[in-house]
């Protein structure tokens, strides 16, 4: 077997993480020019160029960046078997997830996963856009994309989005249409789509990529158009747009797991109309190389029985 000069793995490791040598050199109790000697010894045992650096700059080579890839998930297995001999039975694990799906569905319930697995360290990546997939982001992932032949996926949640305003704002709406409808949006009759023109609609830019998309996507469910006088006020993000509207500025169109935990939900009243099914499905996505690892098991476990246990997926899929 031939291998590469191992004292050098951990060493480029940290340098390609922290993109400094001072500050791996610290992290890993060694001088600078060590950092330094490892990483040429590397180098030149792989004949190829890892770093490219400019003045304080540092950032890795094409080359760099795949042979990190490729050895980030042997130094985490190594660590993990060498735990589990010591007798350690902590699992520290990373998941990187949107941060809508991150503060209002998953936050919540961590206390449940500290009673439960107290073992279990999890630390939150949180991310604006669908994350990528690599051990160098985190050890697991909730994404929408099932793009990676080297990951498995563990269905949570299909997405639908649906109309909701505050209670207060629901009061506003029964009264200018002059139709009675209880606290929790009772009407005898659905809303028509002409009806919730007339009140502001508040979008959230990132669903569909494109301004007003949503909105256009549950009006074209039934054959409509977005009407050209309706009133669209933009925000980049879900929890904008939500927070918008539990200010009374609007309607806001938002999905399952925005509502199912926060005690602040029954601040909200779901409209009586139809709902947008978007085609984005959840995962939680880990490594197959890393399915053995007791901690990512556990935590996968546990996700798919929340999931359950609140409606956003059933007991079979």
């Amino acid at each position: 077997m031939k291998l590469p000069p191992l004292r050098a793995l951990p060493v480029f490791e940290a340098v390609a993480r922290l993109n400094s040598f001072s500050l791996a050199a610290q992290e890993l109790s060694v001088s600078q020019s060590a950092v330094s000697h490892q990483i040429k010894q590397l180098e030149t045992y792989l004949g190829e160029k890892l770093f490219w650096r400019s003045g304080r700059t540092l950032t890795l080579t094409d080359e760099g960046r795949h042979y990190l890839d490729a050895i980030s998930t042997a130094l985490l297995q190594i660590e993990r078997a060498s735990e589990q001999l010591l007798g350690h039975e902590e699992s520290r694990l990373r998941l990187s997830l949107f941060s809508s799906f991150a503060v209002r569905w998953l936050v919540p319930r961590l206390p449940d996963l500290q009673r439960l697995h107290p073992q279990v360290e999890l630390a939150l990546e949180m991310t604006s856009e669908n994350p990528v997939l690599s051990d160098r982001v985190a050890d697991c992932f909730i994404t929408i994309h099932r793009d990676s032949p080297a990951y498995s996926y563990e269905l949570l949640y299909v997405e639908r989005l649906f109309p909701v305003c505050s209670q207060g704002y629901w009061q506003r709406i029964s009264h200018e249409l002059e139709r009675e409808g209880g606290a929790t949006g009772g009407y005898e009759s659905a809303m028509s789509t002409a009806e919730i023109t007339r009140f502001p609609l508040l979008s959230t830019h990132s669903i569909y990529d494109k301004a007003a998309g949503d909105w256009e996507a549950w009006y074209h469910t039934i054959g409509e158009s977005i009407p050209s006088g309706a009133r669209v006020q933009h925000f980049s993000h879900m929890l904008l747009a939500l927070e918008a509207a539990r200010f009374h500025q609007g309607i806001a169109l938002t999905n399952d797991y925005m509502l199912s935990t926060r005690e602040d939900s029954e601040e909200f009243v779901r409209l009586p109309c139809h709902s947008l099914v978007t085609g984005d499905k959840f995962y939680f996505a880990w490594k197959t190389s890393r399915r053995r690892e007791p901690g990512i098991q556990i935590l996968r476990h546990w996700l798919v029985s929340q999931a359950i246990a609140g409606g956003l997926r059933g007991k079979t899929v």
